[in-house]
């Protein structure tokens, strides 16, 4: 699996000798993100000189962008915009670029390995499926996408999409203004090389050369397209399906064992709010769109929340431990506020809480009272779902249990959605979205 990489310039990646065996002339790659696992790679190239290779069979499912200059597949030249898609074991023709050509090279589920054959005619190899694609992407239209979010303006033209896994590469356009309050995660990976313009979003600004690779089920969006609006190439390895989150909020916390400030105990907790430091990033600007947004989306009837920015308002990490608290109390026949574990004036699961401790054993309740306190304040006592109906079937089985990123077998109107995964600081970061805690 690719670690997360979000928001990175390509600029910031040094330059390697291409991986392209077989290869006449010289070219230089930028590694953009690589699965050291099964060889997939997304990376930059740049051909110093007139570069060519004779027909062969790429050991991976292999992709061809071009950012400037002239790739001639065959006899078919492409110019800026020119794409081609050559399946793992099927043998593909000659492949030539110009000096100073700058391109997107992709390879999936495999390596760089590259067997030469005398023909584009020959066989392929067993159980391969699919055929070679050619695009003059600058030729074709854009297409309006039919949910673009709570509103219009997002458009896209579709490179290669594999018909049995949903796979898809794809060039996607924002229009200036075009927004999403909410926070978006999918069951499948999402990349995203950024072509020209630029957009805010929860991990920082996109604009031209930016990178991100987002493992499935982590949660992004506050997008604002800004002036002149944002080109992408964007790849899914599965069928993209947007679930949303509003309102998100993330708290831990923890007994310290010798690190409060005078070197002893504490309970301490600390939240995604907190880490904002009660502000925003975000310009007025920002803001204004995003809150124009909601309005579309409440002006067309459709369910929704108010929007406010992470860090500003009400810690809703607080808000829904005292509502979740205040229906367990009621559960019990108990008012709002009241408790026999934690006064009407204290808030659960803090510092100043005098009865925290007792929580983990360091007080004097009986057996059967602390058998009750976890009746009283397991998720269906306050309300929450038992965290078992929120994973996939597959969760903790399988070669990928040890790691939820991974993206599972999900099928629309066959599967149930699945909630986010609790994102962490990416592999390669230059945002400040990760450390405000704007939608973490």
């Amino acid at each position: 699996m690719r670690p997360h990489v979000e928001t990175i310039q390509e600029k910031d990646y040094i330059w390697h000798r291409a991986e392209l065996p077989g290869g006449e002339g010289p070219a230089s790659e930028r590694r953009l993100s690589v699965d050291e696992e099964d060889g997939s790679s997304s990376l930059r190239v740049d051909f110093h000189t007139e570069w060519g290779r004779g027909p062969g069979v790429h050991h991976a499912d292999t992709e061809y962008y071009v950012l400037e200059g002239e790739m001639r597949y065959g006899d078919q030249v492409l110019g800026k915009g020119g794409y081609v898609h050559a399946p793992k074991g099927v043998p593909a023709k000659a492949l030539r670029f110009t000096e100073g050509s700058r391109i997107l090279h992709y390879r999936e589920y495999g390596d760089a390995g590259f067997d030469a054959v005398d023909s584009a005619s020959d066989p392929g190899w067993p159980d391969t499926r699919g055929e070679i694609t050619v695009r003059a992407s600058a030729e074709s239209d854009w297409l309006a996408v039919p949910n673009a979010g709570p509103m219009p303006g997002l458009f896209v033209k579709y490179l290669h999409v594999d018909p049995v896994s949903g796979f898809y590469t794809r060039l996607v356009y924002a229009q200036e203004g075009w927004a999403d309050h909410r926070l978006a995660h999918h069951p499948c990976y999402e990349e995203a090389y950024t072509l020209d313009g630029k957009m805010a979003y929860n991990f920082g600004d996109l604009d031209a050369g930016t990178y991100f690779f987002r493992p499935a089920r982590v949660k992004h969006g506050h997008f604002v397209a800004m002036e002149g609006g944002t080109t992408w190439l964007m790849r899914s390895d599965g069928e993209l399906e947007n679930w949303y989150t509003q309102n998100e909020w993330v708290r831990w916390g923890g007994d310290a064992v010798n690190y409060a400030p005078d070197g002893g105990r504490m309970t301490w907790s600390y939240s995604s709010h907190d880490l904002a430091g009660g502000g925003s990033r975000r310009t007025d600007g920002d803001l204004r769109v995003l809150r124009t947004a909601l309005n579309f989306q409440k002006e067309r009837g459709a369910p929704d929340t108010d929007y406010v920015q992470h860090g500003t308002g009400s810690d809703q990490s607080l808000v829904a431990m005292a509502t979740a608290f205040d229906l367990a109390r009621l559960g019990q026949g108990l008012g709002p506020g009241h408790s026999p574990d934690h006064g009407p004036e204290t808030a659960p699961g803090t510092a100043s809480d005098p009865g925290h401790h007792r929580h983990h054993g360091h007080g004097h309740h009986s057996h059967e009272s602390g058998a009750a306190e976890a009746s009283a304040h397991s998720h269906a006592a306050l309300g929450w779902p038992a965290p078992g109906t929120l994973e996939h079937p597959d969760e903790r089985t399988g070669d990928h249990a040890h790691n939820w990123g991974v993206g599972r077998p999900w099928k629309r109107g066959v599967d149930r959605p699945l909630p986010p995964i609790l994102s962490t600081l990416p592999v390669r970061s230059r945002s400040l979205g990760r450390w405000d805690g704007d939608g973490m």
